[in-house]
């Protein structure tokens, strides 16, 4: 009998490890293509319902260009999330770079061609600021971003407490909706210089390898002779230039300048980021992965658009995919380590 119980512990046990090798390949798989196969799987079943209306060019034209400003600010948040810190005023940094650009160029007469660098470089002080006060002063990145924004909002009203609609010029305007090259819209076009001059920065030089090493671990980064507080405050800079950016393309968009406009980007990018986190990588933030999260959810948007669904599912999908993605991956990076 006893050598019958050694013979199937001998037998059974490569079937374990074999089962145990196969789930935990499963499980690394989903960790790093999760988001992908679901974006196809979107793709797939929107196009099968819809072949005439989904699955079009100018359709994807439309989805790349409502996703563009979401991916602009999202990208210029994974900046900081790569460095290990917070931006919760990039929102607020859009909504004020909206109306100072209207209010520069339309109520102030600047030309659209000093008026837009102008506001580029305030959001780049602002995120400068921000910078500052997490690595200088050392106030927590979440209480510091919070701050500055709500006084962005102060400083709005008391710029102007109304809307600035009058005195657009059509130069303005034309920046979000002009065409540049083969009728693609200007922001799909200004979304990928933006996202590729990103990516260059974070994969192919010495300042994107120091982000990843701060962010990776910060106190290893210090004591390889890398100027920690610069790094961070480059990252928030670069998010303020971001979100400033964001701003003036919804309000060339919109054709006025109205404060809290660009408010719900803030979700917006961070339900992005989070899910790009869960792409190709485990768990790091990254340029690509963050574009991934940006059309997994303009995609969705466009497919309940299509087939007529009530405007509170948009929430609803937001909410509920971000959880079940980075749950999922999260998961499947635990026991995949298991």
């Amino acid at each position: 009998m006893n050598a019958t119980l050694t013979k199937e512990k001998a037998v059974t046990g490569p079937e374990i490890t074999d089962r145990h090798r196969r789930r935990r390949l499963f499980l690394v798989l989903l960790s790093r293509y999760g988001t992908l196969v679901g974006l196809a799987a979107m793709i797939v079943v929107f196009s099968i319902r819809s072949p005439t209306t989904f699955l079009t060019l100018p359709n994807f034209l439309n989805i790349l260009n409502q996703s563009s400003l979401t991916a602009i600010i999202a990208a210029g948040l994974t900046m900081t999330l790569v460095v290990g810190e917070f931006d919760l005023s990039i929102g607020y940094v859009a909504s004020f770079a909206g109306l100072l650009v209207v209010g520069f160029i339309a109520r102030d007469s600047l030309p659209v061609l000093i008026g837009v660098p102008l506001v580029l470089l305030i959001g780049a002080a602002i995120g400068t600021t921000s910078g500052f006060l997490v690595t200088k002063v050392r106030i927590n990145a979440v209480i510091a971003t919070l701050g500055v924004g709500t006084i962005l909002t102060g400083v709005g009203f008391a710029y102007s407490a109304f809307p600035i609609a009058a005195g657009v010029p059509a130069e303005f305007i034309q920046i979000s909706l002009g065409k540049l090259l083969v009728g693609i819209p200007n922001p799909i076009i200004i979304m990928i210089v933006v996202l590729a001059i990103l990516w260059i920065i974070l994969n192919r030089t010495d300042l994107g390898q120091k982000m990843q090493a701060v962010g990776g671990n910060i106190e290893a980064a210090r004591l390889s002779g890398i100027r920690v507080d610069r790094v961070k405050i480059f990252a928030f800079a670069t998010a303020g230039v971001c979100a400033a950016l964001t701003g003036i393309l919804l309000s060339s968009l919109l054709g006025s300048g109205t404060l809290a406009a660009a408010d719900g980007y803030l979700l917006d990018a961070f339900a992005a980021v989070f899910l790009g986190s869960a792409t190709l990588r485990d768990g790091e933030f990254h340029i690509v992965g963050t574009l991934v999260g940006v059309l997994i959810i303009a995609v969705g948007f466009n497919g309940l658009s299509i087939f007529g669904a009530p405007t509170f599912f948009q929430p609803i999908f937001k909410g509920a995919i971000l959880v079940l993605a980075v749950g999922l991956s999260t998961l499947a990076r635990r026991y995949a380590k298991a």
